[in-house]
């Protein structure tokens, strides 16, 4: 079955993710991006699961508001996610650290958003 143009930059966003994670540029987990934050070398972008919890976006929205770091709330879930990313359990967060990557990211999720728009 041919894959829909939402369902082929969703893919795409969670490969960008995904080659993020080889390549070391990634954070994960709610507490570890909430810490990495206040560091000099702050990531470049914080990236939220769709099923998190209100006190957790409130808590990662603030936090990134605060620090000035760019935020998104993905359309896919803390399981899907952890899945991308080679991981066991689900996740909540994660935050790029490389500025080249997280371009490659933002290029995905605009993707993604022009097929949700349409």
């Amino acid at each position: 079955m041919p894959m829909n143009k939402a369902d082929a930059a969703r893919q795409k966003l969670l490969s960008g993710l995904g080659l993020c994670a080889k390549a070391r540029a990634l954070i994960f987990g709610t507490p570890m991006v909430c810490e990495s934050l206040r560091e000099k070398n702050k990531p470049h972008l914080v990236l939220e699961s769709s099923d998190t919890s209100a006190a957790t976006h409130k808590k990662i929205s603030d936090k990134c508001n605060f620090y000035q770091v760019q935020y998104v709330r993905l359309p896919v879930t803390g399981e899907e996610l952890a899945a991308a990313l080679g991981k066991t359990s689900t996740l909540a967060a994660v935050a790029v650290r490389d500025e080249n990557l997280c371009r490659v990211v933002k290029a995905a999720l605009d993707a993604l958003n022009e097929t949700t728009e349409q």
